[in-house]
């Protein structure tokens, strides 16, 4: 029986990738983040989210070169330590530089990719605006990578916040080197002049949803599905923006939930390392869903994949991709797998949460 990641593929199906990414820029914070991800990859069997390490609101302005020396530092400390570890717990770091068209992009990406770039898991270019910012940044990205010996390409993320910029979504993410979209909420709600009030940069808490909130607000709304189509359509990972309520672990649960199963985003910003567990619960399937999805897949695998009747209705390679992709995301976010589904994991099987 052929493994359903060799027939279940289709452009429009995004590469998986952790369900969180997480952000942090004081040297300290970031030190206790990549110890916080081993300790959680141990516990799982597999990195279950990814650390960002950020330039461009990380660095003092005038300390820019320093600031991209201590993430190289990093970086390579992290490498050094786990550099026995399984392909699958080795720790996946990226790395936030300054926009294309800043002063210290250019040296961002000259210290930091010529320095780290065989630890880097891809690299964030924040405030693209076209697919000619993509480009630009491909080209340094590019050279600087040839020099320090990375033989393949470094896979780019790029941040939109502006109303520009989302309109020339779908562009970008057709962009072979973008392999993930996020969504910059406070400075898209600032570009606007005062035209989308302050509450659009949270997360309201009133039942009744009596102000416009990053959820309701109509032009927020539409930027985040304009983003999450555009990723969809070219097989792009859309990534949810942040939650700064981030002492409110009730919001946030409701957020990510929000984002992923209304807005069609399969992966979200942490700014805090609370966030992290609420968001991999929030992107993990219903244990109801696994169990199904498992028990679909085993009987289309013992029709070799042909349409199978289950439980009254009809599943052909259309419900077994779909079902697939619920597995992969239940292993992603460390769920508990049915014996039947855990097969198909056998190579790398995370430690199931409790």
């Amino acid at each position: 029986m052929q493994h359903p990641r060799d027939i279940f593929h289709a452009t429009q199906v995004s590469a998986p990738l952790p369900v969180c990414d997480h952000y942090c820029g004081v040297e300290s914070l970031m030190v206790k983040s990549l110890a916080l991800q081993a300790e959680m990859s141990a516990e799982f069997g597999a990195c279950v989210f990814d650390v960002t390490l950020d330039c461009e609101d990380g660095a003092a302005i005038g300390d820019e070169k320093n600031h991209a020396n201590r993430v190289v530092a990093l970086v390579n400390q992290s490498q050094i330590a786990t550099k026995n570890v399984a392909a699958d717990k080795a720790p996946r770091i990226a790395i936030r530089v300054h926009p294309v068209d800043h002063p210290a992009f250019k040296q961002d990406v000259d210290i930091i990719v010529g320095g780290a770039a065989t630890g880097l898991c891809h690299l964030m270019i924040p405030k693209v605006e076209t697919r000619f910012d993509v480009d630009q940044a491909a080209h340094w990205v590019d050279q600087a990578a040839a020099r320090s010996g990375r033989r393949d390409p470094l896979p780019l993320h790029v941040l939109l916040e502006s109303a520009a910029a989302v309109h020339h979504a779908f562009e970008i993410a057709a962009h072979p080197r973008v392999q993930s979209i996020s969504f910059g909420l406070m400075d898209f709600v600032s570009s606007h002049g005062g035209a989308i009030p302050a509450s659009a940069m949270g997360v309201d808490a009133d039942p009744n949803g009596h102000s416009l909130d990053q959820f309701t607000h109509p032009l927020v709304r539409r930027a985040k599905l304009e983003i999450s189509a555009a990723c969809h359509a070219h097989g792009k990972v859309p990534a949810h923006c942040v939650v700064t309520e981030f002492r409110d672990p009730a919001l946030l649960r409701s957020a990510a939930r929000q984002a992923a199963r209304a807005f069609g985003y399969t992966r979200m910003w942490s700014i805090h390392p609370a966030q992290i567990r609420p968001i991999l619960l929030a992107f993990a399937p219903a244990a109801q869903e696994i169990e199904l999805a498992a028990n679909i897949m085993q009987a289309g695998g013992q029709s070799d994949w042909a349409p199978i009747s289950f439980e009254g209705k009809l599943h052909d390679r259309a419900s077994y991709r779909y079902f697939w992709q619920v597995l992969q995301r239940a292993f992603q976010t460390g769920c508990v797998l049915p014996p039947s589904a855990d097969a198909y994991f056998s190579d790398s099987v995370p430690t199931p949460r409790d």
